[in-house]
């Protein structure tokens, strides 16, 4: 495993137990991110970095019970918590990494992934990745439940130039892994950038 993947789990480990409880309200955001991401009943989803699953009962709820719904994390305590919280009853978890899905190419309609891209070793990569597994014309939302500028207030520190999330920078490197921008919203009430994926 790599020193990414390392710091990565222990980052998240630390915080799995009382994940939900500092961030309660939390809630309605992911729901309205799930339902601008646009799925249908009986779509197919994949919660990449889900954690402790906050994502999946908007998602079941958005692909009914003829969906499928899935939730992938490379932290063994995030999805103890997610199965603890009842909310493998919404999505199966998957113990993995999104630089190799164990998912077959073209397999989803849809990524969702809330918070994920900061935490990316190879953000080029891993994007391809995400579009490796969704079938052309498939979405991906990048979510975060309050802006950049609201969360590096929270981490007391700047944004920088370099900061993948600016639009600057996430629509290049969204169209290089093989998604085009659809929409980018940066408030501080939330982050969503939007994104289809190519032919």
């Amino acid at each position: 495993m790599s020193d990414d993947h390392t710091h990565v789990q222990e980052f998240f480990a630390a915080r799995a137990a009382d994940w939900d409880t500092r961030f309660p309200d939390d809630g309605p955001a992911y729901a309205a991110a799930v339902t601008a991401l646009g799925l249908h009943e009986g779509d197919r989803v994949l919660d990449a970095g889900c954690g402790t699953g906050r994502a999946l009962p908007p998602l079941r709820a958005a692909v009914g019970p003829s969906g499928v719904v899935l939730g992938a994390d490379l932290t063994p305590a995030m999805l103890e918590a997610a199965a603890r919280s009842g909310r493998d009853r919404d999505g199966r978890l998957l113990l993995a990494d999104v630089a190799a899905l164990p998912l077959r190419t073209e397999s989803l309609d849809a990524v969702f992934a809330a918070g994920l891209i900061a935490h990316l070793p190879d953000p080029l990569g891993n994007l391809r990745e995400l579009a490796r597994v969704v079938r052309p014309g498939g979405r991906l939302a990048l979510f975060h439940p309050i802006g950049r500028a609201a969360l590096a207030a929270r981490q007391g520190r700047q944004i920088t130039a370099g900061d993948l999330r600016a639009e600057s920078n996430l629509r290049p490197l969204l169209a290089d892994s093989g998604w085009r921008m659809t929409s980018y919203v940066d408030e501080d009430a939330r982050f969503l950038a939007l994104a289809e994926r190519k032919g």
